[in-house]
């Protein structure tokens, strides 16, 4: 039985018997280029103490296969010492060294260290990724966040390639037959997680960056950037190091504690599990950041949040670390709202909290409605709880709730309690109670309260307004009703809000302005709002303007006629944000159909300025078809969302970030419709021309993969535009299309290679799972049997990177309710619900993915039933 899960117990006691001094590790990569070598030689050398003289603890090592294991000097029989991923050390000291030899298996999930072969121009790419646990897939050590220890590591690699670690080099040693050996600098005492190597024929872009100390030194601090080589044309280091200068400046002063760790290095990476990953010294990044085709000015806004995010964790996450990943939110909240706040108070870009408002809390609300919401402050009980948290409550909501916080505290206030935070645990572990307490220091305020409000309850809150009226249109009454039930009770737990009410009316030129506001505290059930009365009602009345508190807003009846109509007019993109995501709330809650809603798109998305707002919009808009709408009406709705983006994509200035977002979602509203195949393949074959639009490489195969979905393309001509862009990016574009025609023999090739073979990579695993997806109801039917009785499998052999993928992508979550049928008798419903049934002791994080996955389809089967 596989050890490789560790429970929150197991780590807790590990931590009371021990404490890690230092680690110096040592891999020999020499074999990377070598397809058949499955493997590399890692040793790993651990100097800890003991409390216990005499106890017994154990190492945590996915490998393939250990050669010795020397515990003070003894070599310990490998048949007792080794089990599965754990390697047992008995008879313990009170200093104690520790030396593991084995093999450390090269991965293509992602997990661990992964190895990456370019298909541009053949050349191999090593790099790693741990969090949460999968340093022990690489070298053997005691995983988990507060046994910190200062890491050496020493790498043998090709002599042409660039490897880097946290630490500078301080040596590099030419080896025979072709290869060097690197040593780097120890680093300071950090968790295993984020230690990290880089290996590769990588092309590196260097700067610098100074800061003046409190002391009046300066501290300079080297700057890397590095991408695959076959990418240096489409890199873009000097935007990267202006953002990265920036985020230094703002941090630098704003948190009165200087970059603690050498020197800032950032790498993008292919085939990348996540955004990014904070390793201190050298940040990983997927390297769609890497903008090989034209990019909107929101997707260059997103990196820029995505590189002071990671930079904000240095101090909150890496420098002080939580103790366990109950406290995940301690750093990933942080992150999130010190990323927005750095886009909007260091650099040139200006839509920050339009972009947080727009997407970020998005997933948040949609994450806190699910049957699995925990409270931001999660219990999480072993490691593969912990990665299923890595969700929108954590990031999203805990970073919305420190928004609302500094709204309630003071900016000043949070700021000190952050630089006494850092000042009393730097380079060591937390809890929730320490960063409580430096809140309550700093502010003056008994925290405890709003901790356990906010922190500490889960759900979403929703507020709407009850306003009364005399005839002459003068408002007599305005009170907030807050609807807060806790998920698991149903009892009302309502929270402290600090909110703004915007009163909105027709200007001379028509647009609906601010004409006045009042910011009041909401608390408990019911909240009169005094100041209100004896104004003339106005056109719309906007709760939570400017985005200050995390809650559903629901707008009365009048506000919602008007913004049905006029959403577009509103000139403040911030208010229009928060009209668009309350409207999406209606639309999932089947409070607003699939129908209005697209009424309402067609009239607002022409008018949209802003290039990210209008892609999550048109996002939405699909969505809403093709899930919550109808069956009977999916087919006219798709031709009016069709012909709204056609027309809209000659509409556009020529060149726009706008133009560029219509013809994005052309081809992504194309892979349902055949009404315009001749226009797509027409922008393919440069029949038909949009002045200004350039169809590159990313626009190509989206074309590509809407004719394909369609049978309006062969496999000879996705053959043919492979060869043409024989890239990375080319060959998941080429996977997509190839998996999404319309055809039982295409679909069940995708199917076996998902399901039941483990030789896709991660990303290509994805594609495949994406192509599948795009298909009729009827034809991917056939499949549901198939996709339960092959979930325990699915879990038990793949990594739970991989796992995840296969169970979230191909749940059959697109259905339609066929009519007189409730929802909840829907039989993929019951089909899900009978596998939990008869699995109940199926693991946690496979159960809770099956759930909300459920939850989902219930959901859209249920907006379709209030759509009739």
């Amino acid at each position: 039985m596989s050890n490789q899960n560790l429970r929150r117990d197991e780590a807790a006691a590990r931590s009371a018997l021990i404490s890690v001094d230092a680690y110096d590790v040592d891999l020999d990569l020499s074999s990377a280029e070598d397809p058949e070598a499955g493997g590399f030689r890692s040793r790993s050398t651990i100097t800890f103490r003991c409390s216990e003289p005499g106890a017994a603890t154990f190492l945590d090592f996915i490998h393939g296969g250990v050669r010795s294991v020397v515990l003070n000097g003894t070599e310990l029989p490998l048949d007792t010492a080794v089990d599965d991923a754990r390697i047992h050390l008995p008879f313990l000291q009170l200093e104690n060294t520790v030396t593991v030899e084995g093999t450390a298996l090269y991965s293509r999930s992602g997990e661990g260290m992964h190895r990456f072969t370019d298909p541009a121009d053949a050349r191999t790419y090593l790099y790693t990724q741990y969090e949460p646990a999968d340093a022990r897939r690489v070298f053997a050590n005691f995983e988990q966040p507060d046994l910190k220890a200062a890491f050496t590591f020493h790498v043998t690699a090709p002599s042409e390639w660039e490897v880097a670690s946290n630490g500078v080099e301080t040596n590099r040693t030419q080896l025979d037959g072709g290869f060097s050996r690197w040593d780097f600098a120890p680093t300071q005492r950090i968790s295993t997680y984020i230690t990290t190597v880089l290996a590769g024929p990588y092309f590196k872009a260097e700067d610098a960056w100074s800061g003046t100390m409190a002391d009046g030194s300066v501290l300079d601090i080297p700057l890397g950037a590095y991408c695959r080589s076959s990418l240096a044309e489409h890199f873009d280091p000097q935007n990267i190091f202006e953002i990265t200068k920036q985020g230094l400046d703002y941090f630098h002063e704003l948190f009165a504690y200087p970059y603690p760790f050498g020197k800032y290095d950032q790498a993008f990476v292919p085939e990348y599990n996540l955004g990014a990953m904070e390793n201190p010294g050298l940040v990983t990044f997927t390297e769609s950041y890497v903008f090989r085709s034209k990019a909107t000015e929101a997707q260059y806004e997103a990196r820029a949040n995505t590189i002071l995010h990671e930079m904000a964790h240095m101090w909150f996450g890496d420098l002080v670390t939580m103790k366990w990943w109950d406290d995940l939110w301690l750093k990933e909240s942080f992150a999130d709202y010190m990323g927005a706040l750095a886009v909007d108070q260091a650099t040139g870009f200006s839509n920050s909290w339009v972009s947080f408002a727009n997407r970020r809390k998005a997933w948040a609300y949609t994450q806190d409605q699910l049957p699995t919401t925990h409270p931001i402050v999660a219990d999480i009980t072993d490691l593969e709880a912990a990665k299923q948290n890595f969700d929108g409550i954590t990031y999203a909501k805990g970073a919305s709730v420190l928004k609302q916080l500094v709204s309630y505290v003071g900016f000043e206030a949070f700021i000190e309690a952050a630089r006494g935070y850092f000042r009393s645990h730097a380079f060591g572990n937390t809890t929730l109670a320490d960063l409580l307490s430096a809140l309550s220091e700093a502010s003056g305020r008994d925290m405890g309260a709003w901790s356990r409000l906010w922190l500490q309850t889960a759900g979403v809150p929703l507020l709407t307004t009850e306003l009364e009226t005399d005839d002459d249109g003068v408002i007599t009454s305005v009170t907030i009703v807050q609807n807060a039930p806790d998920p698991v009770s149903g009892e009302q737990v309502p929270r402290p809000h600090r909110l703004r009410i915007g009163l909105y009316n027709p200007d001379a030129a028509g647009a609906l302005v601010r004409s006045g506001s009042v910011e009041i505290d909401v608390d408990g059930p019911r909240t009169a709002v005094p100041e209100l009365v004896g104004k003339l009602r106005p056109a719309l009345l906007l709760l939570n303007d400017e985005d200050l508190t995390y809650a559903k807003i629901r707008f009365d009846s009048d506000s919602l006629q008007v913004l049905m109509q006029n959403l577009g007019r509103i000139p403040d993109p911030l208010a229009r944000a928060v009209c668009f995501s309350a409207l999406w709330n209606g639309v999932r809650d089947g409070i607003i159909s699939a129908r209005d809603y697209l009424r309402l798109i067609v009239h607002a998305a022409p008018v949209e300025t802003g290039s990210g707002v209008l892609q999550v919009v048109l996002d939405n808009a699909r969505y809403a078809v093709e899930r919550y709408a109808p069956a009977e009406d999916r087919s006219e709705l798709r031709e009016v969302l069709y012909s709204l983006v056609v027309d809209q994509l000659h509409q556009a200035e020529p060149g726009s970030d706008r133009q560029l977002v219509w013809a994005r979602n052309a081809a992504a509203t194309g892979r349902h419709s055949t009404s315009h195949t001749e226009l797509l393949r027409g922008l393919l074959q440069g029949t038909a021309t949009v002045p200004g639009l350039t169809v590159d490489s990313d626009l190509r195969w989206l074309l590509w993969q809407a004719l394909a979905a369609t049978s309006n393309a062969t496999r000879a001509e996705l053959e043919a535009e492979l060869e043409r862009d024989t890239t990375a990016s080319g060959r998941v574009g080429y996977t997509t299309a190839a998996a999404a025609f319309p055809d039982p023999a295409v679909k069940a090739a995708a199917w076996q290679d998902a399901v039941h073979s483990d030789e896709l990579s991660n990303q290509l695993l994805s594609a495949t799972i994406e192509g599948f997806t795009i298909g009729s109801i009827e034809m991917l039917s056939v499949f549901s049997a198939d996709y339960f009785a092959s979930l325990t499998l699915v879990w038990s052999s793949r990594s739970i990177g991989q796992a995840t993928r296969v169970v979230t992508g191909l749940f059959p979550g697109a259905q339609d309710l066929p009519e007189h049928m409730v929802p909840a008798d829907h039989p993929v419903l019951v089909a899900s619900m009978d596998w939990l049934e008869a699995n109940p002791q199926a693991p946690a994080a496979l159960r809770r993915i099956i759930i909300e996955q459920q939850d989902q389809l219930l959901r859209a089967l249920r907006a379709q039933a209030a759509g009739r």
